[in-house]
């Protein structure tokens, strides 16, 4: 049962602030000394990265019913919040609205009636004087079951202003709880398209906009006000989500040529301060038996000592190809990593990164495919079915993901495609040992892909030192012939038969000399 204080802090529509008020508030209770844990409604990697860099310390976290399913997003509240002193929801879009699906379990209104906690509504009031009553009186009474605690006023214009909406509001009884000026929430932060690279590196802009954020809540939002009303909200009767105890990957041999084969190093793309992805994935490895290291795609030269397998998140924004490109130490090493046959999975941008080259610049190499970046923005939720059996699903199991790009790959699917949805072709690759997808998923909704990464990652280590095991015992080749493929007694790989490569891997990846222009993967 979690007794934590809770908000959920919502808007009419877009546009009104809600999201600079929000990380403002998260910002302004930490500095006040207390344990913050922000959440964001939906799968928006780069807000939920905001929150956590306003509560210094927690991760932001996602609560997505879409993505997790309706009956995860209490559970998920109630493990993210544990242990802190008032929790924060931020809504997305209106209070009642839902992409596609019924808003009665997707919207931030639903999230916040499973939750049982009160909302904040936040109004911009630029355009409007009495008629604001009505508005926060339509919005308090359109769901019986909601509980409207209280609104922040946004771009008062003045004085005169600010008493004449308090006096509307007092009379339909809904406390006031903070008037901001239209200076007082200034548009600071890094690009948008920027993605969580400024929350993941610390950067120094982010840092500024989210304290001056903090310092405009605190000098005009009756904090205090807002603290017992989260603390007013009743316990909520639900277990917490669990990863899981560290789930054991099998005996193994003591003398085996590998770091902590009982415990495999996943290479998680991120930094020390959080992954691109979603908070829950680096949890639920841990808890599968992997041994998680960060990966930063845009600054580490080379994979963590010992990885047996790498995971890339959806939330490696886009606009850095050219980081990702000019990496060329980094991806030779993953290039290596698949040739090995580990497990590499690549979500969003991390798809393109894995192909022959995005934009004109040479990436890794491990897909035989380019990517091109466009004008247009495919974005929203698919119900997927798994075209081939994966690291992250069996054949035919469904799956809801969510797709916001802008770089497609061509082909979009490899000869084993991972994924199919009504109305699309098929989309993805899947090869030995590899995943890759512009879909991303919720690890959350699907917790054994991590035991599935974790024992494919056991089970290729363990296949390299059968192989070197083998190649010990047998006769070195004559002179001129191709050396077997495997590794060494010292972990170095060999040279690979002329001509061979995994299912799915690209000529460069397949160490072939030359390149070849084009053709499927």
């Amino acid at each position: 049962m979690s007794v934590v204080p809770r908000l959920v802090v919502a808007a009419p529509s877009s546009g009104h602030g809600k999201n600079a008020v929000s990380i403002g508030l998260v910002a302004a209770f930490r500095k006040r000394g207390l344990d913050v844990a922000g959440f964001k409604v939906g799968p928006d990697h780069v807000d939920a990265g905001y929150l956590g860099v306003a509560a210094e310390g927690r991760p932001g976290r996602n609560l997505d019913a879409r993505l997790v399913g309706p009956e995860r997003v209490a559970p998920l509240f109630a493990h993210g919040a544990s242990g802190a002193e008032i929790a924060l929801v931020q809504g997305t879009m209106g209070l009642y609205d839902s992409v596609v699906g019924p808003s009665e379990v997707e919207s931030t209104a639903a999230v916040a009636t499973a939750l049982r906690s009160p909302v904040v509504l936040v109004v911009d009031v630029s355009a409007m004087g009495q008629s604001v009553a009505a508005l926060v009186h339509g919005f308090r009474s359109y769901d019986e079951l909601l509980w409207l605690g209280g609104v922040i006023l946004n771009r008062v214009a003045s004085p005169r202003h600010e008493q004449l909406l308090g006096e509307a509001l007092d009379d339909i009884g809904v406390p006031v709880f903070g008037t901001l000026r239209p200076g007082d929430l200034p548009p600071m932060f890094p690009a948008r398209s920027s993605g969580l690279v400024p929350a993941l590196t610390g950067d120094p802009e982010l840092t500024r906009a989210v304290r001056r954020l903090g310092e405009g809540i605190t000098d005009r939002v009756d904090l205090d006000g807002l603290l017992g009303l989260a603390r007013s909200a009743p316990p909520l009767a639900v277990e917490p989500w669990s990863p899981g105890a560290p789930t054991p990957v099998g005996p193994w041999s003591p003398g085996a040529p590998v770091a902590r084969p009982d415990r495999p190093v996943v290479a998680l793309a991120g930094t020390p301060r959080g992954c691109y992805g979603y908070a829950e994935t680096a949890e639920l490895l841990a808890a599968a038996g992997a041994e998680v290291v960060p990966v930063d795609p845009l600054r580490d030269e080379v994979l963590p000592p010992g990885a047996a397998a790498l995971v890339v998140g959806a939330g490696l924004p886009e606009a850095y190809g050219e980081q990702l490109s000019a990496n060329r130490r980094l991806r030779e090493a993953v290039a290596e990593l698949a040739r090995a046959g580990r497990p590499v999975l690549a979500e969003g941008a991390g798809l393109l990164w894995l192909a022959r080259e995005w934009d004109g610049r040479p990436m890794c190499g491990v897909l035989d495919a380019a990517g091109v970046t466009r004008d247009s923005v495919v974005l929203g939720y698919r119900e997927a079915t798994a075209a081939t059996e994966s690291l992250v699903a069996p054949r035919g199991a469904v799956r809801s993901g969510y797709k916001q790009h802008r770089a497609v790959l061509t082909p979009r699917a490899g000869e084993r495609p991972a994924w199919s949805w009504p109305g699309g072709t098929p989309e993805g690759y899947v090869w030995s040992g590899g995943y890759g997808s512009q879909l991303a998923l919720h690890w959350a909704g699907a917790p054994e892909i991590a035991a599935r990464l974790v024992a494919a990652a056991v089970a290729a280590a363990r296949r390299d030192v059968a192989g070197s095991g083998a190649a010990a015992r047998t006769p070195a080749p004559a002179a001129g012939a191709p050396a077997p493929t495997g590794f060494g007694p010292a972990g170095q790989r060999t040279s690979a038969p002329a001509g061979s490569r995994p299912a799915g891997l690209s000529v460069a990846a397949a160490g072939e000399a030359g390149r070849r222009p084009g053709g499927p993967a």
